[in-house]
């Protein structure tokens, strides 16, 4: 998703404070109309799906915390605003979304659900990028655990789902190089896919984030709260390794610091957008991947060490890794 890079916009930091607007805005759980954009596709309907599905699914679904810091912020071209929207239930510690839209058709969603502890679950991931005629999607219940080698753990969430992800497999097909350390953090049943605009693939698209929402929803409503401390110290250290890495390495990073200046882009990414990366552990990123270090002891800024990816879907119909290698 390198390509996220193409804007040039000019930086100048703001101050956090001054551009969340709208405190009280959030407890609604209708959202206002999209601003207008030179395409008649958005993704306020994604958002909304999920917002009304969650919360018919929980006993209560209410605002985060974190809305009365991240709301609304005013780009340096003084029109794009970034949209962000937090909510926490039962069995959810942070649902959070980060939606922007320009006139020239440039839109990104990026929406995560994050469980408590207790909880083994997929983390849902939906993260989109469209501009005038290109989209780069990636769509996945990210596995909690080691999905390639915990059997176990592989058949409890994934073995149900694989119709499901052939099904989007075809109709969204692989997009190119993927990394083996990014594919660590994917399941067997992942969309990964860049495709151009078309009103066919939109449709598509919608149809395969609804399916595959209401399918981590439906995990969700099943699971049981997990008693053994042991294990959920396993539970919170793994989702905090997931978000260290994607706090490190998200490619999306490039484009906020372009729209808001590095310092806001970075107050996102770590407290809002990976939430939990200073809550959950204190293991750094070097420590979960010393393969990273600089020699002066900085983090390596590849997105691959290994150098190893995958040009095509790397698992065979019945979600079984088929890669050569996995290092």
């Amino acid at each position: 998703m390198k390509s996220l890079s193409f804007l040039t916009t000019t930086i100048k930091p703001h101050p956090l404070s001054s551009t969340t607007t709208n405190k009280t805005c959030p407890c609604s759980m209708k959202l206002a109309p999209p601003a207008a954009s030179s395409s008649s596709f958005s993704y306020q309907k994604f958002l909304q799906f999920a917002l009304d599905q969650t919360k018919l699914s929980s006993s209560t679904f209410v605002p985060s915390h974190l809305q009365d810091d991240f709301s609304i912020l005013k780009a340096v071209d003084g029109t794009t605003e970034l949209k962000m929207r937090s909510f926490q239930a039962p069995k959810i510690r942070l649902l959070r979304s980060l939606s922007i839209e320009q006139s020239d058709g440039m839109q990104v969603l990026d929406l995560a659900v994050f469980p408590e502890a207790e909880f083994d679950l997929p983390i849902f991931c939906a993260n989109f990028f469209t501009s005038a005629n290109t989209n780069i999607v990636v769509l996945d219940l990210n596995p909690l655990h080691d999905v390639m080698n915990e059997t176990h753990y592989k058949q409890k969430y994934y073995r149900s789902l694989i119709p499901l992800g052939l099904k989007y497999a075809e109709l969204l097909p692989w997009g190119g190089k993927l990394t083996s350390e990014s594919l660590k953090f994917f399941s067997p049943i992942v969309v990964w896919s860049r495709f151009s605009s078309s009103q066919e693939k939109h449709d598509i698209l919608f149809s395969a984030f609804t399916e595959y929402y209401k399918a981590w929803l439906s995990l969700m409503n099943r699971a049981t709260k997990e008693t053994d401390v042991s294990q959920i110290r396993l539970n919170r250290e793994a989702q905090h390794r997931y978000l260290t890495w994607r706090a490190n390495k998200d490619p999306g990073y490039n484009l906020l610091k372009r729209l808001i200046g590095e310092t806001l882009a970075k107050e996102v990414v770590e407290n809002f957008l990976f939430n939990g990366v200073k809550e959950l552990g204190n293991k750094t990123f070097l420590d979960y991947f010393p393969e990273y270090a600089c020699g002066d002891g900085s983090i390596n800024e590849k997105r691959s060490i290994a150098g190893k990816s995958f040009e095509n879907r790397p698992w065979d119909t019945r979600g079984v890794f088929i890669g050569d290698t996995f290092s």
